[in-house]
C-alpha cells in the first residue's frame, strides 16, 4: 500500500523563511528558485506553503545542467524577464554565489552560523529586506 505523506510531516522551513518571503512578496519582489533538485520541487514547496511566492523554477533535472552552469541562473532571470544586474542570487554555497556574481548578478551567501569573507553574506533571510 502507498499513502501520500504531506511534506510538513518530514520537512520544515527555518523560522525566518515564510515571514521573509511574505514580506518580499508584499513589497512586489519577484522571485524564482534556482536549484539542483528534482522535478517535483514546486509541489514540495506548495506542500510547505511557500510555493505561492515563486514565479519560476530553474531545476537542474529539468534543464539538464547543474549550478554553476550559467544556464541555471539565466533560465530564472529570463523567466522573470529581468537582466542579471536586476537580480539578487542567494545560496548557501558561497562558490555558487561567486559564480552568479561573475555572471553579473548581485549575490549573497546565506551562512546561518557565521558570515564568510569571500563573497557578501547574510546570516538570516530577514537581512534581504534591507535590499528591497
Amino acid at each position: 500500500m502507498r499513502r501520500e505523506v504531506p511534506p510538513t510531516v518530514f520537512l520544515e522551513t527555518y523560522p525566518d523563511v515564510e515571514e521573509t518571503l511574505e514580506e518580499l512578496s508584499r513589497r512586489g519582489v519577484r522571485m524564482a528558485v534556482v536549484s539542483d533538485a528534482w522535478p517535483d520541487l514546486p509541489d514540495l514547496h506548495a506542500g510547505l506553503g511557500i510555493g505561492r511566492f515563486f514565479e519560476a523554477y530553474a531545476i537542474s533535472t529539468v534543464l539538464g545542467c547543474n549550478k554553476p552552469d550559467p544556464r541555471m541562473y539565466h533560465h530564472a532571470s529570463a523567466a522573470l524577464d529581468l537582466a542579471p544586474a536586476q537580480c539578487l542570487f542567494v545560496d548557501d554555497d558561497p562558490d555558487l554565489v561567486a559564480a552568479a556574481v561573475r555572471l553579473g548578478y548581485a549575490g549573497r551567501a546565506l551562512c546561518r552560523d557565521t558570515a564568510v569573507s569571500d563573497v557578501p553574506s547574510i546570516t538570516s533571510l530577514t537581512e534581504l529586506l534591507h535590499f528591497f
